[in-house]
């Protein structure tokens, strides 16, 4: 009995050291993923450049647009359904006298960007630098001795901007192994066909990317599906991070490779095209977005975004923990349209001013949308906490929910580089800022908040800009809640089930008389009653039943009605948080309830 146990002991001893060992290399992996894209991160602002053989088409293709209504110029060989040969006398087009890559590099610098992601060879298959594997280049079809990526990482070296490469690897249209989507219709290659042209063409050029060109910061991939819904095995896709490791070690691969975040092989993931995030996430992760609307130029283009957009697509991808990619697609001369540069440059005149409220920042563990004012975002050097202001209040108080400790100093950053003292005023997680009677900025105005320590309460109800408080699906501390977003027509609102309780966390930062209302719908054929418990106290309301609503006339377009209830009326003598309670007899579609006073 006595051997027995031994052995059982030391079964159990070296188990639970091959376990510790276990969690020890998982957890040193994690670590030295974010150690390694810890530049992405800081950097949060790139430049994306689609430049290819499709550049050349200008998204027309003899006289005819192209055949796909998301008008994605760089997909006009497959859409219009081009032959190999004539696509590839395009190459006749680009004006080799004018096309200087170095300029790209100076706008992204002029920008404010950190790095640079250039597709050398996108879905159509042509190599844009002089590859050895393969005589369907740029260079060579064009008769030209360029090389572009060269000359491109050679600028990105000399003015401090990371070189990264895009990559199609998943799908090449020139290839007669490769995949392209048509082979759903007219019969898919064999697995040993598709890994001739992985073997004959993926792995030798991406060898020649990361051993040409000098440091590559990033591999770019493209595919966004799992590899398993794909022809593509994942030991082609264990090659290619293995040769990418093994010439570049430090050298991140974006999760369209084809991988999950959670992969060894993935430094950080990539979210849909213009994508942005909705909820505040640890790991690495970045947005590619376009300028206007197609990736490669488009000579139909009439979807630019606005410089708010812009700016905005940048500052609430910070705020949850994240970056921004932003393309261009010059023309086959180089050039970059007006709208582009104008948009570049302005985004990168105010960084100029307020980077420090973008350049190694990270979001802020709170709900995405707690204030409808702007987003903010915390300088993990200085530790400051930066207020983005979108829209600047008209009764000159700025409403902060949600850190608990009180700052040092509050100040409104200006273009000329000083800073204004504002004064202001504190309840618990609400916080009251004076703000001046015009806003710093144009687009964004930026309030710098330091502290000793930083607290925050990311439970209670975000309070509105006219003050009082809007208690809704998004907002609400209960779980396993059905929840319906906004549709166009019908608000944010939950399927609420008979006796389902919902409940919020609410700070009422000053004394007095507060109204209640909510706003919902009642499919039922009778009353319902609803149950509203506050502060301790509880209030009953009647809900009649109510139909619909008509969205446009002359369409049979109608949907569900909400409509304001009163409520009751709420006493607060002090400062505090309360509980707020509701449950309806009833199922019922609920939106919000507002307290206002």
């Amino acid at each position: 009995m006595t051997k027995m146990f031994k052995l059982t002991d030391i079964k159990i001893l070296v188990l639970s050291l091959i376990l510790l060992f276990t969690q020890f290399q998982l957890f040193a992996q994690s670590e030295h993923k974010e150690d390694k894209a810890q530049w992405l991160e800081d950097a949060r602002f790139g430049m994306f450049i689609h430049w290819g053989l499709y550049s050349a088409t200008e998204g027309i293709w003899k006289g005819e647009r192209l055949r796909h209504p998301n008008n994605y110029a760089e997909w006009i060989r497959y859409r219009n359904r081009i032959g190999e040969a004539e696509y590839g006398t395009l190459a006749k087009r680009f004006d080799w006298s004018k096309i200087n890559p170095e300029e790209w590099v100076l706008l992204a610098k002029k920008a404010g960007m950190k790095y640079i992601i250039i597709t050398s060879k996108h879905h159509d298959g042509v190599a844009i630098w002089d590859s050895k594997v393969s005589d369907y280049s740029l260079p060579k079809l064009s008769g030209s001795k360029r090389d572009v990526i060269k000359e491109i990482a050679e600028a990105c070296k000399k003015h401090d901007i990371k070189l990264c490469f895009y990559y199609s690897h998943w799908i090449d249209w020139q290839h007669p192994y490769a995949w392209n989507h048509n082979q759903e219709v007219t019969g898919r290659v064999t697995d040993a066909q598709y890994d001739q042209y992985w073997q004959e063409k993926v792995i030798p050029q991406v060898r020649e990317l990361l051993t040409n060109y000098g440091d590559v910061a990033m591999m770019w991939f493209d595919m966004w599906i799992p590899y398993q819904k794909s022809i593509i095995k994942k030991e082609q896709l264990e090659q290619l991070a293995n040769l990418i490791h093994d010439l570049q070690p430090n050298c991140l691969i974006n999760s369209r490779l084809g991988l999950p975040i959670e992969n060894e092989h993935v430094d950080f993931e990539t979210l849909g095209d213009n994508q942005f995030g909705t909820a505040y996430t640890d790991h690495v992760w970045e947005t590619p977005g376009t300028i206007a609307h197609s990736w490669g130029f488009n000579a139909l283009e009439n979807e630019w975004k606005s410089n708010s957009q812009l700016f905005q697509s940048l500052i609430n991808n910070i705020s949850l923990n994240g970056s921004y990619t932003l393309n261009i697609g010059p023309r086959a001369d180089g050039s970059v349209p007006y709208e582009g540069i104008e948009r570049l440059e302005t985004m990168g005149k105010w960084l100029s001013k307020y980077g420090e409220a973008v350049y190694n920042n990270q979001g802020i563990n709170i709900r995405a949308s707690q204030h409808d004012w702007g987003k903010m975002t915390r300088n993990k050097l200085n530790k400051a906490v930066y207020l983005h202001v979108y829209n600047w209040p008209l009764d000159k108080i700025l409403r902060v929910t949600g850190i608990n400790s009180k700052p040092k100093s509050v100040e409104l950053l200006t273009s000329n580089g000083k800073k204004q003292a504002l004064k202001f005023q504190q309840w618990g997680p609400v916080m009251h800022i004076k703000c001046p009677d015009q806003a710093a900025d144009p687009y964004v105005s930026v309030i710098k908040l330091t502290f000793d320590n930083f607290q925050l309460n990311n439970e209670v109800v975000a309070e509105s800009t006219f003050g009082g408080f809007a208690l809704n699906a998004k907002n609400t501390i209960s779980k396993n809640l059905e929840i319906k977003e906004f549709d166009g027509t019908r608000p944010d609102h939950i399927k609420l089930q008979a006796k389902q309780k919902v409940q919020w966390k609410v700070f009422i930062p000053q004394s007095g008389k507060y109204t209640l209302e909510a706003s919902l719908h009642n499919p039922q054929k009778e009353n319902v009653r609803l149950t509203i418990n506050a502060n301790g106290k509880t209030y009953q309301a009647i809900a009649k039943p109510n139909g619909k609503v008509t969205v446009e006339p002359n369409e049979n377009w109608y949907v569900e009605e909400f409509l304001d209830i009163p409520i009751g009326q709420l006493d607060i003598n002090t400062p505090q948080e309360i509980l707020v309670e509701m449950e309806s007899s009833e199922a019922i579609l609920f939106n919000k309830i507002v307290f206002s006073n």
